[in-house]
């Protein structure tokens, strides 16, 4: 690296100072240098403090910037005049002053150079009304982007809580049905039960009658679904067999006979047991069992689909857990599908492609459910009311790799790079933000230290999320 100076005549040859005043360049021109940067090295580092501001004179520079472990080169100029560096540094206290970015000379360059604390005191000094523009545009747009970061949170919340609770108000009208249906069959069996037990059969028969109704609790716990169709011909069958019996309103006890495994072939049994004047008194005895399990059954299987529904809500909230732990992803990820369940229309395929075999992550598990929410609620979006939607998880390397894909229209070539700005949004005014994918972004990127990408095609969009499968621990407090 060498030095040297720079005059206030060959500073106004420069774009950025040429309404300056004679004093004023002249001040610059004391305060600055000129260096050299051979070609290759690094004139500042991304991360370091800034400390200088920098303004090319001559040469090449690139810019870069680091994801994940990469360098990603995003410029490259020779335009005289351009510049980088510490160009917030007038911004004092109210942030960080670290470099943004990187640059590197890609052929020798001449560079001239304004320590942060005399280009912030010039920006400050020479330009008032300037600054106090820029410090409102900076604060104004930090505080739109937390308060509507928020808002975006609150939305989302809110639109998994309404879906949440209709999910949760389906199992639990069928439990509430089932119990007042339940209560009636309870104490038709104790009518029932006087009837069989008024002195007409001997203990041997109640003896055998009650074998019977332990075997048919079992036949229901092991009953199969038929389909529609054979359903209507068992129904049929065991009909037939209740009228040729003499059992009144045959049709009406087949269907809850059928439902609990019960065929005429079993039903034969029953007329042996207890004899032909208790046949019809035995059978609905037997009707009144199946139903009552029946009932049972459909009230455990709807607390079990309540207590899943909860058990997905905790798990997608994290409220219990630690920020910072190992966790397995594909948990994650059926955790916010459970809560999305609501959004997705019945025309809308979901296609689940776990890799089972890969590790648990350490990660923030509920922010890292906020950018599932956020890929797959755009997905959804995309496809209106028809189309397959895809969560496949992989490995790439060290990094875990978790894919989600859809049938949409994809994006148009020309935004596509704008997807992850702040405020940037397609969908109609009051319908988003503009700020998922770029809170996705910060999620994956900057707290992760991880990776997200797009591939686009009318047909088929994929928003591919890279995680480290390796991470330190972030430090207490």
């Amino acid at each position: 690296m060498t030095t040297g100076s720079f005059t206030a005549a060959e500073l106004r040859g420069l774009f950025l100072f040429e309404s300056l005043d004679d004093e004023q360049l002249r001040w610059l021109a004391e305060q600055g240098r000129v260096e050299r940067r051979a070609a290759g090295t690094l004139v500042y580092g991304e991360g370091e403090p800034a400390t200088c501001f920098f303004v090319l004179l001559a040469g090449t520079v690139a810019l870069h910037r680091r994801v994940r472990d990469d360098d990603v080169e995003i410029s490259r100029t020779d335009q005289r005049g351009v510049y980088g560096g510490a160009t917030q540094a007038y911004l004092d206290e109210q942030q960080p002053q670290i470099y943004r970015n990187s640059m590197r000379a890609v052929t020798d360059a001449d560079l001239f150079v304004l320590p942060a604390e005399d280009f912030a005191h010039a920006v400050r000094t020479w330009f008032p009304m300037a600054m106090h523009l820029l410090e409102g545009l900076f604060v104004g747009m930090r505080d739109s982007q937390t308060i509507i970061g928020e808002r975006e949170r609150l939305l989302a919340l809110g639109a998994l809580s309404a879906g949440l609770t209709h999910e949760l108000n389906n199992p639990a009208a069928a439990a509430v049905r089932a119990t007042s249906v339940l209560r009636d069959r309870v104490a038709g069996m104790r009518h029932k039960l006087a009837l069989v037990a008024d002195g007409r059969l001997d203990g041997r028969a109640l003896h055998r009658l009650v074998e019977l109704q332990e075997e048919a609790v079992a036949r229901v716990a092991k009953a199969p679904r038929l389909s529609p169709m054979a359903a209507a011909d068992a129904e049929d069958a065991v009909t037939d067999w209740l009228d040729e019996h003499g059992v009144r309103e045959g049709w009406d006890l087949a269907p809850i006979l059928v439902g609990g495994g019960l065929d005429a072939d079993w039903l034969a049994k029953v007329e042996p047991a207890v004899g032909p004047a208790d046949l019809e008194a035995a059978v609905r005895w037997l009707v009144y069992t199946v139903d009552t399990e029946l009932l049972m059954r459909e009230i455990d299987d709807a607390v079990g689909r309540v207590a899943k529904l909860v058990g997905a809500a905790k798990q997608y909230s994290q409220l219990d857990r630690a920020p910072f732990q190992v966790v397995d992803v594909h948990d994650l990820l059926d955790a916010t599908l459970v809560m999305l369940k609501a959004r997705k229309p019945a025309g809308v395929e979901l296609v689940r492609e776990y890799d089972r075999s890969l590790p648990p992550v350490p990660a923030y598990a509920a922010e890292l459910n906020q950018v599932w929410t956020n890929l797959i609620d755009n997905a959804l979006s995309a496809m209106g009311e028809r189309g397959v939607l895809t969560v496949r998880t992989s490995r790439s390397d060290d990094h875990l790799v978790v894919e989600v894909a859809d049938t949409g229209p994809g994006i148009p070539p020309e935004i596509r790079p704008r997807i992850f700005e702040p405020f940037f949004t397609t969908k109609p005014v009051g319908s988003g933000t503009g700020l998922g994918l770029d809170i996705s972004y910060r999620i994956v990127v900057h707290k992760h230290h991880g990776d997200i990408r797009v591939e686009s095609a009318p047909g088929a969009t994929v928003f591919r999320v890279l995680l480290p499968l390796t991470a330190e621990a972030p430090p207490a407090g």
